[in-house]
């Protein structure tokens, strides 16, 4: 349950940044549409004050006639609009809040005056304080011409209020921070909170992105300190720059609430899985101590065997020769081995050639390297160790008596192999002695020819043959292998 669970949270979370991925486009695509808004709710005012700038009373310099329509003009845009004419240095020369020009301070905010002389084309300020009625301002500047050349500036300044009503019939939603900036990153209309933020530098982060390029989308705090995921645009008609965003709790609520569902849910199944394991467990547990019981005792009940005919055999053999009681109790000892090893791995099968070591060290005390072995490694079921056992132990005494291990010299060279044949593979066992005393095959076979021999064919179902080589004895065994179990 724990891979499934943590791939469900993977999914989880992969679902929150495509989900982000999308509200981070769909906050762009409303941006670029409220710039186009703003744009065109500006280039609306720039149009109305290029034909003022036409009229022929603004030409002719009758001011008087041309207060009629600019005051027209600025009843379209309610309380607070503003329109100034100025020449080159700042001097006021009409003004529709008032017919005393005289009365009036110079224009502040030269720089924008001495751009549309120059540019000779509509100009946008930022924000600044009003030289007139002393509020904070953006202004609309367009020039106007006489023979070709500027020889005046016709400024509107329209209310704030203006641009406010933009930002809150575009906000898409309440859970938007939507904000216009001027060109040195002031706010001049904001929601939620416009007075308190109105007039305020936008934060560092958004700020020095704004510097960098001209659109992007990157993760802000709001003057409010709110965290939010924000895209901007610019403006190009304007300069300004729209900022709308997004809490950052909104977006990444959904992760968290698919998060605590899936680990509730995954909880209640691990719990579930978790009962469900330690009940199999116990059951698999007590199984495994009711095996090694049964093991221990077949254990206990197969050494007392083998002593019992380990005592009958010294009773029987009383009146043999020592060289027959030597015998019997090295099979049994090589049984007792081959048991040893099964017991060890709880009668689940051996390799075969801890079986082969097992059953040759007792030959191997005084010069552990007079036999080599090779091979690959072969899994043997139980019945296989104990056979094979005792016909290795029974070669390897023929060895010590008559053959290689009789004397110091001799060697002995135990190779195996593994025949892939159907419908079972067949292992073929080759020993070869090297070095012993000279080789006569026997008159008669002995007990423990015939006992290779008859275990080869009877319990293995293959064959074992004996050849006196001038060189040494080369014995091969050849069976089926069972799966170890």
């Amino acid at each position: 349950m724990l891979p499934l669970i943590v791939f469900a949270v993977g999914i989880a979370v992969y679902n929150y940044k495509q989900d982000r991925n999308d509200a981070t486009r769909r906050v762009l695509e409303n941006v670029r549409s409220m710039r186009l808004v703003l744009d065109s709710e500006v280039q609306r005012m720039t149009g109305g004050l290029q034909v003022l700038a036409l009229t022929n009373s603004l030409r002719d310099d009758d001011f008087q006639n041309f207060r009629r329509i600019a005051l027209g003009f600025v009843d379209q845009y309610g309380k607070g609009g503003l329109v100034l004419i100025s020449d080159r240095k700042g001097r006021l020369l009409f003004s529709s809040a008032t017919e005393d020009t005289a009365s009036l301070p110079p224009r502040g905010h030269l720089e924008i005056i001495e751009r549309v002389f120059a540019s000779r084309s509509p100009q946008y300020s930022d924000l600044f304080t009003g030289a007139i009625n002393g509020r904070q301002v953006l202004t609309v500047e367009v020039p106007v011409l006489r023979d070709g050349e500027v020889i005046y500036d016709l400024c509107f300044s329209p209310p704030v209020s203006t641009f406010q009503d933009v930002v809150e019939k575009q906000r898409p939603d309440r859970d938007w921070t939507v904000s216009l900036l001027d060109t040195k990153a002031i706010v001049f209309a904001r929601t939620p909170n416009p007075t308190e933020i109105f007039g305020k530098r936008a934060t560092g982060t958004l700020y020095e992105s704004m510097l960098r390029t001209p659109e992007a989308a990157l993760s802000t705090v709001s003057l409010d300190g709110v965290a939010l995921s924000t895209v901007y645009t610019r403006s190009r008609l304007t300069g300004w720059t729209i900022v709308a965003g997004v809490a950052e709790s909104s977006l990444i609520a959904p992760l968290w609430r698919n998060i605590a569902i899936t680990s509730l849910i995954g909880g209640i199944l691990l719990l579930t899985g978790l009962t469900f394991a330690v009940r199999m467990a116990t059951t698999i547990a007590r199984g495994e101590m009711l095996h090694d019981l049964l093991i221990d005792e077949l254990n206990h009940r197969v050494k007392n065997t083998l002593a019992l005919m380990q005592a009958i055999a010294v009773q029987t053999f009383r009146s043999a020769s020592r060289d027959e009681r030597t015998k019997f109790e090295g099979r049994l000892g090589a049984l007792a081995e081959a048991h040893n090893l099964l017991s060890q791995e709880k009668w689940a099968g051996s390799e075969l050639r801890d079986v082969i070591a097992r059953a040759l060290q007792p030959f191997l005390l005084n010069n552990p390297e007079r036999i080599r072995m090779a091979g690959p490694a072969v899994p043997l079921s139980p019945r296989l160790a104990v056979v094979l056992s005792m016909i290795v132990h029974e070669i390897a005494t023929n060895a010590a008596k008559y053959g290689a291990l009789s004397n110091e010299t001799g060697r002995v060279t135990l190779e195996w192999e593994v025949l892939a044949e159907a419908p079972k593979p067949r292992l073929r066992l080759i020993w070869t002695e090297i070095g012993g005393p000279p080789v006569t095959a026997p008159v008669q076979r002995g007990f423990g020819s015939r006992l290779i021999e008859r275990s080869a064919r009877d319990q293995l179902g293959g064959e074992a043959t004996v050849d006196f080589l001038p060189r040494g004895v080369v014995c091969t065994v050849i069976c089926a292998l069972d799966e170890a179990r």
